[in-house]
Parts: C-alpha cells; sequence; structure tokens
C-alpha cells in the first residue's frame, strides 16, 4: 500500500489525472457507442414509422382501387396517388403475393431493380413488414401493408417504396454524429468539474495514509528500541543491523518487498525477548543450558507478539529464522541452505558482525579485521558462502562510516532508509 502512494503534490495531481483520463477515455467510449446504437435505432426507426404510416395513410384508398378499378384494368388513379405521395414506387400483390400492378417514379433503374428483388413477409391482418436497404449513398425503405375489404377479409398487399437521397441519409448520420458528440462532451465536462473535487479527497486520503503508514512505522521503532534498551541499555544496535542489512541486500540487488521485510524484520528481531526473564537476559557470563533453552523461547515469543498483525507480518521471516544456520544446526526448526528465507540469511550475516563488533556489558568490541576473519571462518557452517562474499566486499566503508557516525547520524541514516522504502514523506 505505501509503495504505490504519491511522494510530492504534483505526482499526485498527475496520478489524479491519467486515473480520471482512463475512466474519462472508457466512460466515453461506452457512451458514445452506446449513444451511436440508440440513436441509429431511433433515427432509423423513425424513418421506418414514418414510411409506415405514410403507407397506411395509401392504403385505404389504394384497396378501394384495387376492389373496384385495378381488375378492370384502370390504374390511373394509383399513378396519381403515388405523385400526391411521397412514394418513389407503389407495387400491389394478390391474395397468392403474385404482382399485379406497380407504377413508379422517376428513379435510377438500379434502384427499382433492389426494390423489386426484395423478398418480404407477408403480414396478417394490422401487422406491417418493414425493410430498408442503402444502395450507392441512398435509402430505399419499403413497406408491406396487408389490404383488406369493407368485411375485414384479405384482398392483397400493398408496398409502398421511399428513397431518403444522399441529402436525407447525409442528415441523419450527422444528427447522429452530434448526438454522440454531445454525450462525450457532456462525459468531459463532468470530468473537468469533478476533477478539483477528487483531487481534494485523494489528498486527504493520501494524507491519512501517511499518518497511519506513519504511526506504524513508530510503533515498530518504539517496540523494537524497546527491546534492544532492555537487552543491551541502547536502542544503536537496530540501527547499526538494520543499516548493515539493507546495504547488504542493497548491493544483492533484492526486490523492493523483500527489503521492506527485510527493514521491519531487522527492528523486530529479537521482540520475543521482552518474555525473557532479566536474570538470564542480562546475565554477563555464559548461559547454563537449561538458561540457554529459556532464551532460545525468545524467537517463538515474537512470533507470537507480531502474528497477529498483518502490517508486521513481514518480520516474522526474520524473528523466526534469524538463529537458524546454514548447515542446519540452528533453531528452533534446524533449517538449512536455502530453506532459511534469504532475507534471515542475509540479516543474520549484519546481526553477528555487529555484535562481534560492538561493545557490551560482557564484553569488548573486536576489530573489523578479527571479526570478519572469525565470520569468514565459519560462514559455510554459520553463514550462506555467497551472502558472505558480498558482504565481504562493502563492509569496509560500511564499518567506517558506522565507527565515526553519532546517534543523530545512525537516527537520520535510519529515516532516510524508511523514506527510500516506504515513502513517508507527507504530501502538503
Amino acid at each position: 500500500m505505501a509503495d504505490s502512494l504519491p511522494k510530492t503534490p504534483k505526482e499526485l495531481r498527475w496520478v489524479v489525472a491519467c486515473k480520471l483520463l482512463r475512466a474519462v477515455l472508457a466512460i466515453g467510449l461506452v457512451a458514445g457507442g452506446a449513444t451511436y446504437r440508440w440513436e441509429t435505432y431511433r433515427v432509423e426507426q423513425a424513418a421506418l414509422q414514418r414510411a409506415v404510416e405514410g403507407a397506411r395513410h395509401f392504403a385505404s384508398p389504394a384497396v378501394e382501387l384495387l376492389n373496384d378499378n385495378l381488375l378492370a384494368g384502370s390504374h390511373g388513379d394509383l399513378t396519381r396517388l403515388v405523385e400526391r405521395n411521397q412514394f418513389v414506387g407503389i407495387r400491389i400483390f394478390g391474395t397468392d403475393q403474385r404482382a399485379l400492378y406497380e407504377t413508379w417514379a422517376d428513379i435510377p433503374a438500379a434502384l427499382m431493380d433492389v426494390a423489386r428483388r426484395q423478398r418480404h413477409d407477408w403480414p396478417r391482418p394490422r401487422e406491417d413488414h418493414r425493410h430498408w436497404t442503402d444502395v450507392a449513398g441512398q435509402r430505399i425503405i419499403q413497406v408491406v401493408l396487408p389490404l383488406t375489404d369493407r368485411g375485414g377479409q384479405l384482398s392483397g398487399y400493398l408496398e409502398a417504396v421511399t428513397r431518403l437521397d444522399e441529402a436525407a441519409v447525409q442528415s441523419q448520420r450527422d444528427q447522429i454524429r452530434n448526438s454522440v458528440l454531445t454525450a462525450v462532451l457532456a462525459v468531459l465536462v463532468t470530468a473537468v468539474v469533478l476533477y478539483p473535487l477528487l483531487l481534494a479527497m485523494l489528498r486527504q486520503s493520501t494524507q491519512l495514509t501517511r499518518r497511519l503508514l506513519d504511526a506504524n512505522l513508530s510503533l515498530m521503532r518504539s517496540l523494537g528500541n524497546a527491546v534492544a534498551k532492555r537487552d543491551s541499555d541502547t536502542d544503536i544496535h537496530n540501527y547499526r543491523v538494520t543499516y548493515y542489512a539493507v546495504a547488504l541486500a542493497e548491493s544483492m540487488k533484492l526486490p523492493h518487498a523483500d527489503i521492506l521485510e527485510l527493514v521491519s524484520g531487522a527492528f523486530l528481531h529479537d521482540v520475543g525477548k521482552i518474555g525473557v526473564p532479566d536474570h538470564i537476559l542480562l546475565k554477563p557470563g555464559k548461559l547454563t543450558a537449561e538458561e540457554y533453552e529459556v532464551m532460545k523461547r525468545h524467537v517463538h515469543l515474537g512470533v507470537e507478539i507480531v502474528g497477529d498483525n498483518p502490517w508486521l507480518a513481514g518480520s516474522v521471516k526474520i524473528i523466526r529464522c534469524h538463529h537458524e544456520r546454514f548447515d542446519g544446526t540452528g533453531y528452533p526448526r534446524g533449517l538449512a541452505g536455502d530453506s532459511i528465507p534469504l532475507i534471515a540469511r542475509i540479516f543474520a550475516v549484519a546481526d553477528v558482525f555487529d555484535a562481534l563488533t560492538s561493545e557490551r556489558p560482557y564484553k569488548k568490541p573486536l576489530p573489523l579485521v578479527e571479526a570478519l576473519r572469525i565470520m569468514n571462518e565459519s560462514s559455510p557452517q554459520h553463514f550462506d558462502p555467497q551472502i558472505m562474499a558480498h558482504f565481504n566486499t562493502i563492509i569496509t566503508s560500511l564499518h567506517a562510516w558506522i565507527a565515526q557516525a553519532g546517534e543523530n547520524d545512525h537516527q537520520q541514516q535510519l529515516h532516510d532508509t524508511l523514506s527510500r522504502y516506504f515513502r513517508i514523506e507527507a504530501t502538503r
């Protein structure tokens, strides 16, 4: 969660703008597509309905002519009806669906051929059949209606043909385009209006998230430092061992997520020592076998302490495994080799080195060369040899800085590490 937070107001605005732009594009495409389909359907249905209404208006006189005059060969009245309506063609069919008569306005022969080739569904009384065909930029609309006599008996069928020329078709397209543009523009305007509100809400959410993150980090530091002070009367051990471990992990190019777990584990690795009695924890001499068994329980206690906290769950690997040895002789589970988590193997090197080179009530610090000699000699048994090889290449400069750094330097170094990996700088 913390890794994805923007670090500056500019980055925050950029994140909001990008997410809003993606949302606008997606909604605009959906809205535009839906509007296009709806407007296309609406415009086409409106044109068809006008054609149907015109055909129904034409049907009454047509059936009378069909019944009275058509069979007698008088077709002039039908032709005059075509001339007084918006139709470019009329065809009359008998009840057997055979063409009895047709008349056409002055239109290209290709349009008449297209209309004639169209096969129809023959509607029942009070129903209709409608169809359109696009031809060379024009639209032919055909409507078929049943013709019934005064007794309601089927007399035949009327086909009325309407033509929408290029100008009419273009007008329909313009209407559809304008509706789509209006829908998309409405989405864009809404996004512009919502942007400041979304920015303010995200800024507030980000600040609250950062405060929560900072509180969790403070809890982690306080808990780790409390144990360190009880064990060695100083919390500098946690700062140093975290510094060594992170530097070693970075030299090995560990993923960001692994280093996050390494940092929390470094601070909380000995948190279970809270449950170890003082006479054992602070004993200046060597522990007895029974006392050592009590001391080893701090691993299980530490896992129990952080186990129910999801935010501290990443520290469990180090708490549980930082006393395991590469040859399998460590505790609590006797893990060996790669079965020990990588960050625990890295931390073990940093922890032992700091223990050897630090002053404790019961020992003096070892020089760098002596500490490295001891660790390299025990490397195949205690430490991962590859990790130890990396450590040898970086430790001289790290130890030199540690030797001359004061407490404030350690605290600043820790803050820089937390800022780099947890991104706790507040966005104002």
